[in-house]
């Protein structure tokens, strides 16, 4: 079979073309048969496969993560009690509302205690946060650096938490003497009632 064979090829009568022509047009009709199916359907169903093999992954993934939690679920737990335990534990060193003007009073005690000069000692308005109040108490004190230190090592003591802000130390004048400016915080737990 030659080229001007394929050129007399009657597509009326394929029947009688050549063995050759047969095969190819046969392949040629197969491939485009194939061809249209994975276009129109296979396509799509190889799209979706890869995607949920995508998702596959993702949950194997959260399925271990879960995996751990369950595996640790016990640790968990004793973790949690323990939080809850050293969270009442902070609690407690919180001021209830009738223990803060006792609090003020051992700050002040103190700074006295150190041997500080109070220049001023004014509590601010509570400010209330998400689960507790913060009382701020501006101060300013006079003394040497050493009673500072004492006067802050005896805050850190107290049985009540109390943290110290934004403080300034300057000279004061012609002497040793120091002024410092600080600002003291104690907090205290709001009840469920928000009080």
């Amino acid at each position: 079979m030659n080229l001007s064979d394929l050129n007399n090829l009657d597509f009326g009568n394929a029947g009688s073309w050549p063995g050759v022509a047969k095969a190819i047009a046969i392949i040629l009709l197969c491939g485009a048969v194939l061809g249209a199916g994975y276009w129109y359907d296979t396509q799509h169903q190889w799209e979706a496969y890869k995607k949920v093999q995508r998702q596959e992954g993702e949950l194997k993934q959260v399925f271990e993560k879960k995996q751990h939690k369950a595996a640790n679920l016990e640790a968990y737990r004793q973790q949690m009690v323990e939080m809850k335990e050293s969270f009442g534990a902070m609690l407690r060193q919180l001021p209830g509302k009738t223990e803060v003007a006792g609090l003020l009073v051992d700050v002040s005690q103190t700074g006295l205690a150190s041997g500080l000069e109070f220049e001023l000692f004014k509590p601010e308005n509570e400010q209330r946060k998400e689960f507790y109040a913060e009382l701020p108490i501006r101060m300013r004190v006079v003394g040497t650096y050493h009673q500072f230190g004492d006067f802050v090592s005896g805050v850190a003591a107290l049985p009540r938490i109390v943290t110290l802000h934004d403080y300034t130390i300057s000279k004061r004048g012609g002497s040793d003497r120091l002024v410092m400016d600080v600002t003291a915080k104690t907090y205290r737990y709001l009840d469920e009632g928000g009080q």
